[in-house]
């Protein structure tokens, strides 16, 4: 099977919506599978081990669930992924090293003609159709893996209720303050006002890869 298109959803740093925002494109996308990419350490994160802490399973070779029964848990990242409609989610978890691998194995799992993909990390070894990145306008930090990715992005997503003109201008004062401006420079900035208008340019740029025109039964309900 030929590699599916893909769109992936990063985010400048942690808690910024990502997930909500990936789960927002999956309802337009029906039929469209989701992996969830989390990159893992030996020791504890700092957090709440029961909720994010994967170092237990991290091992010689990266692992990838797949199907309902080994992803779907109410709340969590995969189980919005079902509950938005996916055709089947994989989640890979892999050390920093393992990452190329792990992203590899569960791409041969997907069986749609197109796939979402949550991360940062893995856009630096697989060439992704459409990249959204994702911040908080009143919130900027950046995190490294963030700016590697930043260089392969298609467009940005500002995680605010604020007026679009606003938006921009706050961000692109910040990205030249931090130095960022030649990554950002003439990226389109999306809002949840203007979110319709990033589903379609999604599908414009999208569609003639996947062939979506040609999928039975699977037409994305923001390009009708």
């Amino acid at each position: 099977m030929n590699r599916p298109t893909i769109v992936a959803v990063g985010g400048f740093a942690s808690d910024v919506g990502k997930t909500t925002l990936m789960c927002r494109i999956l309802e337009s996308l029906p039929g469209w599978e989701a992996i969830k990419t989390t990159r893992g350490h030996y020791r504890s994160c700092g957090k709440d081990p029961h909720a994010c802490c994967v170092s237990h399973l991290l091992g010689d070779e990266p692992v990838v669930r797949s199907g309902r029964d080994q992803t779907y848990e109410d709340g969590k990242d995969t189980g919005r992924y079902w509950d938005a409609g996916a055709r089947n989610v994989h989640w890979m978890i892999a050390t920093e090293h393992q990452v190329e691998k792990g992203i590899n194995q569960a791409l041969e799992r997907v069986r749609s003609e197109g796939v979402i993909i949550e991360g940062n990390s893995f856009t630096q070894f697989v060439d992704v159709d459409y990249l959204i990145m994702v911040a908080r306008g009143s919130d900027l930090r950046i995190k490294g893996s963030a700016r590697r990715a930043l260089s392969k992005a298609s467009a940005l997503y500002l995680w605010d209720e604020v007026e679009q003109a606003w938006a921009q201008d706050s961000f692109y004062c910040w990205s030249k303050s931090c130095g960022l401006e030649s990554l950002t420079n003439g990226l389109p900035i999306y809002t949840r006002q203007s979110f319709p208008q990033l589903v379609a340019e999604v599908c414009r740029v999208i569609s003639p890869i996947a062939g979506l025109s040609r999928m039975p039964g699977v037409k994305p309900k923001s390009c009708a």
